[in-house]
């Protein structure tokens, strides 16, 4: 085992002193890499840079790589920004690399020396650990999306019946409304469309990115009546009501849900604790007395 040890430092060292020999004599467009960050426009508000990310953008030269070969950059890109973590994909892997060794290196602290299983199995978790949490991002950040939804169709309802356009109402929810997840995608749809992309194809976008029932339903809706013609007010009031009665609906199944999810806890946690209240004296009493009193 120690020389197992001694054999994985010694290559962790080594991709160490590598990728910092690839970063120094990589091209200055590698080197760039490093500092690319995706921010959020927000006030001039710039994102912090942790000591981990200094950590891993040694990495980066090295992982810049890998990306290209093993992995499916843009898929990448796409997962983290819809997630809203704000990393380039090599800094991603490099996170899943140092959790990798973390993982490692408590294995061989805690677990004994002839354990050969474990050495095995809380590297692989260290390495799934960030996609995992990931994946709860995403899904969270998709939650709060069609949380959001019913309430800016009812606005852009309002907004269009009143008399603006879409784009001005859009514009008008964005810089008046408080934020939410929904708006801030609205927000990027109109950022897509001020720097030259067609509604239509910044609408596409927005569905592929999130991948919703609702919000494919919300972009095909603009999308036929900008392509044939229908009155956006009216097409907007029909989508509002079909939009809210979707979450209504949405919500009374997941009523419905609930008594079946709370069997659980009832049967492994409350209905033991009611037992032993309830049940412990007389036990207790029937074993002091031997059981003559029953």
């Amino acid at each position: 085992m120690e020389l197992l040890a001694q054999t994985i430092l010694f290559f962790a060292i080594l991709v160490l002193v590598a990728n910092i020999l690839i970063g120094m004599l990589s091209s200055y467009e590698v080197r760039a890499a490093i500092q690319r960050r995706l921010k959020v426009e927000r006030s001039g508000e710039k994102q912090k840079t942790w000591l981990i990310l200094r950590l891993v953008d040694l990495l980066v030269p090295f992982n810049r790589q890998v990306v290209n070969r093993f992995f499916n950059r843009k898929q990448m890109e796409d997962r983290l920004f819809l997630a809203r973590v704000f990393l380039i994909p090599e800094q991603f892997l490099g996170i899943k690399q140092l959790m990798t060794f973390v993982f490692l290196f408590l294995t061989f602290l805690f677990v004994k020396s002839g354990d050969v299983m474990p050495l095995a199995v809380f590297p692989l978790i260290g390495y799934a650990a960030p996609d995992i949490w990931l994946i709860m991002k995403i899904k969270g950040r998709k939650q709060a999306v069609v949380r959001s939804l019913p309430d800016v169709v009812d606005l852009l309802s309002l907004c269009v019946g009143a008399g603006l356009d879409f784009m001005a109402s859009a514009r008008w929810i964005v810089d008046k409304s408080y934020p939410n997840a929904f708006i801030e995608e609205l927000s990027l749809v109109l950022h897509e469309i001020k720097v030259g992309k067609t509604r239509r194809d910044a609408l596409h976008e927005m569905a592929h990115r999130l991948n919703l029932p609702d919000v494919n339903a919300f972009c095909r809706t603009l999308i036929q009546a900008d392509r044939m013609g229908i009155p956006i007010a009216e097409a907007l009031a029909i989508l509002a009501d079909d939009t809210r009665e979707r979450f209504f609906r949405r919500a009374e199944r997941e009523a419905l849900k609930a008594p079946m999810k709370m069997l659980i806890p009832l049967i492994f946690f409350i209905l033991p604790v009611v037992g032993i209240i309830v049940g412990g004296p007389v036990i207790l009493q029937f074993m002091q007395s031997g059981g003559g009193a029953f």
